[in-house]
């Protein structure tokens, strides 16, 4: 017998995943064996194990002190705060200290798009991709700070190849290629209810990504952290694909960080209101959080300050900054996992395709603002919604490619103006 098949076989049995020989047997030939066998020796067993007792358990805030957390609100600095942060800031990118993260490992498939989501056609007379209209930010920045900034795109395993290609057949939409560099979001396997890993339609493990706190240790196992540090990069913005007006260039945020000597700052806009289904910042056992909506009571949500605002009012909109020894630091730390219960189609063991029409499936992830906790403070700066935040999430109503190409046009007319 197979050396390798012996100790997979060994390990299975230890982990109680004996299902997965199924799968092996299944293979059509000995090259895809072999790298079915790969693909198990590559699972952490005694990980997905603990992830599965996690599951079963509640998460419990109650032990956990939660208060407010300061910010600074763009719109009311005065003229002179506001230009010795913007002088601050201004002097790092124009010495090549800042990068740029765009987390897009994701499909469109919720837009009833078929393709990486950054590929998705906005619906603009330009008819300009999501990926363009970044692009378009990160060109601006170059004429207005004479610099080329590192843009580093997260992918994932199944929109690697597609993203990599739409930006060659669009020719980096004028961006420098040398500037552009592509990493892929790691992924863990989908478990079912009594804790099996699940295979998938082809009869290989199936596996979701493992949430965008996953980040940092890709940046670390594919060399970007390591890229950023030998081009001298200090700070580092990490956003997320589907924000049509992320300010991914914002010299006051950085001057602000600089200035408070804090090793990261976020954006927030003003909660909607107590029902808004966002994860608000705040200071939790007296470090920077976020505390997801699904997390927080209604007491909580509803609570306001003296002066009638709500007391947990400052919305997390994946546009943080930080700087690189942050990031390494985070990126040798395991961050929790957060469990979902999904539809997943998988395959059985008669080697049938089972299409679920209920959850069935557990998939882990990991949240970037977990890493709050690991700093002692962050800066949070309050921004105008209509002049930084418009998704693209759903493909109709609220957070829809109709209120986000309206948000982008109303902003675009008011700065001609």
């Amino acid at each position: 017998m197979d050396e390798k098949l012996k100790q997979v076989e060994q390990i299975l049995k230890k982990y109680g995943q004996e299902q997965l020989l199924d799968g092996y047997n299944r293979q059509p030939g000995e090259k895809e064996k072999q790298d079915f066998l790969n693909d198990i020796l590559t699972i952490d067993f005694a990980q997905i194990e603990k992830l599965y007792e996690a599951s079963k358990k509640a998460k419990d805030f109650s032990k956990s002190k939660i208060e407010p957390i300061d910010y600074v609100d763009k719109s009311k600095l005065s003229k002179k705060e506001y230009e010795k942060y913007s002088k601050i800031g201004t002097e790092k990118i124009k010495e090549g200290k800042l990068a740029v993260v765009t987390m897009a490992g994701g499909q469109g498939t919720r837009l009833g798009h078929t393709g990486p989501k950054g590929t998705f056609d906005l619906g603009l007379d330009s008819h300009k991709s999501i990926f363009e209209i970044l692009c378009d930010t990160l060109n601006e920045a170059r004429k207005k700070y004479g610099v080329d900034i590192p843009w580093y795109i997260m992918t994932s395993e199944e929109n690697n190849e597609a993203t990599e290609n739409f930006f060659k057949e669009h020719n980096y939409f004028g961006y420098p290629e040398n500037c552009i560099t592509f990493f892929k979001q790691g992924k863990l396997p989908m478990l079912s209810t009594d804790g099996k890993i699940l295979l998938n339609e082809e009869g290989k493990i199936k596996e979701a990504a493992d949430g965008h706190g996953g980040i940092f240790q890709s940046m670390l196992k594919d060399g970007v952290i390591y890229d950023m540090k030998s081009r001298g990069i200090e700070w580092v913005f990490i956003g997320g694909v589907d924000n049509v007006l992320v300010n991914m260039v914002d010299d006051v945020l950085i001057g602000m960080a600089e200035d408070k000597k804090v090793l990261a700052a976020g954006k927030s806009i003003v909660k909607a209101g107590p029902k808004e289904k966002v994860g608000v910042f705040c200071k939790k056992n007296g470090k920077p959080s976020v505390i997801e909506y699904s997390e927080i009571s209604e007491e909580m949500a509803a609570e306001t300050t003296p002066d009638g605002e709500l007391k947990y009012g400052e919305s997390h909109i994946l546009c943080n900054l930080f700087n690189i020894k942050a990031i390494e630091k985070i990126s040798k730390m395991d961050l929790p996992y957060h469990v979902a219960f999904k539809k997943a189609k998988y395959l059985d063991k008669d080697g049938k395709v089972v299409t679920p029409d209920k959850p069935n499936a557990y998939k882990f992830e990991s949240f970037l603002f977990d890493a709050f906790e690991s700093l002692d403070d962050m800066a949070i700066l309050r921004v105008k919604r209509e002049d930084e935040f418009a998704p693209v999430k759903n493909a109709e109503g609220v957070d829809s490619p109709e209120t986000a190409r309206k948000l982008y046009t109303d902003f675009h007319n008011k700065s001609k103006k």
